[in-house]
């Protein structure tokens, strides 16, 4: 899996999007995570063991390519209208949903099939 910034991941999601529009799928999702930056670090520095910070990890994947990023607090806002209008741009190829008949109304009581 492939940790990105925001903007190549958003670029990277578009692709997904665009090369599974006629079939297929892509699955997002986002949690919560207490990622940290890879830095060396001394054996005995350990002052900032209290103090973390959460994350909001994103990932995406269409079952062959999987890529991910990590979003900081302050990212959070840009990064939900940058990927609302990334989904906005792709939610044309869904399929219609097929209505059914109404044929009871949902006021109507049901009756029982036993006697007084």
């Amino acid at each position: 899996m492939v940790l990105l910034d925001t903007d190549p991941f958003l670029n990277e999601l578009t692709k997904l999007y665009e090369n599974n529009r006629e079939s297929g799928t892509v699955w997002v999702t986002l949690k919560r995570s207490t990622l940290k930056p890879q830095r060396k670090r001394k054996p005995e520095d350990t002052t900032d063991a209290g103090d973390t910070q959460f994350r909001c990890l994103v990932r995406a994947t269409d079952g062959k390519k999987k890529i991910s990023a990590a979003l900081t607090a302050k990212d959070h806002q840009r990064f939900q209208m940058a990927y609302a209008t990334v989904l906005k741009a792709h939610m044309d190829s869904l399929k219609k949903r097929d209505k059914k008949d109404k044929k009871e109304k949902k006021g109507a009581p049901a009756t029982k099939a036993g006697g007084s």
